[in-house]
């Protein structure tokens, strides 16, 4: 059976970048503005407010997992806020150790928290089909996959990049299928929770070439045209048929960069379109940039990439 998730993470290509075992007491508040750098964080010990300019505050938990594929304006705050509205700096105390607040005294929040980010070049169109917040409470296996992170970060071990990056591939995909039956943010992970919605969603990943119609998709949902229509924009965020030209385009640029052997017309063919021509049409108005432009361009820079490789 087809899992759109899985197959929405295998294309992101989640890789680590670093991850903080944060100390907190008394009094503090840090903001960050990290546009588009995906975030995560698990509280150990403790507890503290979570903000982002797009929601409200959630307050955070022993056990708590929170996960920001984009990230925008995120503030963390202690259970009782400071009084002056400035920030607080981090003070590393080593071991890979920072505290925030009282520098004294036993911390009264212990969590990791870190960034990892997306190798695919289209992160942001494959980003757009996930929640903007993940919040999982009392999940002991997310816990166990950052802790290991967290590890494998901080030490030197051979194979550490590769090891790191089939972490982070399995806690995205644990996050985000553990947030299913929760409050979840529009996206592909409270559709694929709605039994219903689940059924279209999976019709679209196993078929992407076919000339689906809305109606032929509310089958599959076995609900009428328009409820299944209302029902798919609340719960996903867009439209049925917004969603399913997102996921071809985002197949198209997969495709691209693998240098298929039939060329556009191929590529054309395997996300639905009758001719080479009217997919460039509908691959320039999406990206941009006609799909020969984008494919030359992916050309380039693996080929800068493996020059830069040979260089001392």
């Amino acid at each position: 059976m087809v899992d759109p998730l899985a197959e929405v993470v295998t294309l992101l290509q989640p890789a680590a970048r670093f991850s903080k075992h944060v100390l907190g007491a008394g009094a503090w508040r840090i903001r960050r503005s990290d546009a588009g750098q995906p975030f995560y964080c698990v509280v150990l010990e403790g507890g503290c407010w979570l903000a982002l300019d797009t929601l409200a505050p959630i307050e955070l938990q022993a056990g708590d997992f929170v996960l920001v594929p984009a990230a925008f304006g995120i503030t963390l705050s202690s259970r009782v806020p400071p009084t002056d509205r400035g920030d607080t700096l981090p003070v590393a105390v080593g071991n890979g150790q920072f505290r925030i607040g009282e520098q004294a005294g036993p911390p009264d929040l212990r969590m990791l928290a870190g960034h990892c980010s997306f190798g695919s070049p289209d992160a942001a169109l494959l980003v757009a089909l996930l929640p903007h917040c993940v919040h999982v409470r009392g999940e002991a296996r997310l816990a166990t996959l950052v802790q290991l992170v967290g590890d494998e970060t901080r030490a030197q071990r051979p194979a550490r990049d590769v090891v790191l990056s089939r972490l982070l591939e399995v806690l995205l995909i644990e996050a985000l299928r553990s947030a299913a039956g929760t409050a979840a943010s529009p996206g592909l992970v409270r559709g694929l929770a709605d039994v219903r919605l689940s059924a279209a969603l999976r019709a679209m990943h196993a078929q992407p070439a076919r000339e689906w119609t809305v109606a032929e998709l509310a089958n599959e949902a076995a609900l009428s045209r328009s409820a299944f229509f209302d029902r798919f924009n609340k719960t996903v965020g867009v439209a049925p048929m917004a969603y399913l030209l997102a996921w071809r385009m985002a197949l198209a640029k997969d495709l691209l960069r693998r240098k298929p052997a039939g060329g556009i017309a191929e590529v054309a063919e395997r996300v639905g379109y009758s001719s080479a021509s009217t997919f460039s049409v509908a691959f320039a108005r999406h990206a941009g940039q006609p799909p020969s432009h984008y494919a030359r361009e992916q050309y380039a820079d693996e080929d800068q990439g493996s020059d830069a490789a040979l260089l001392p």
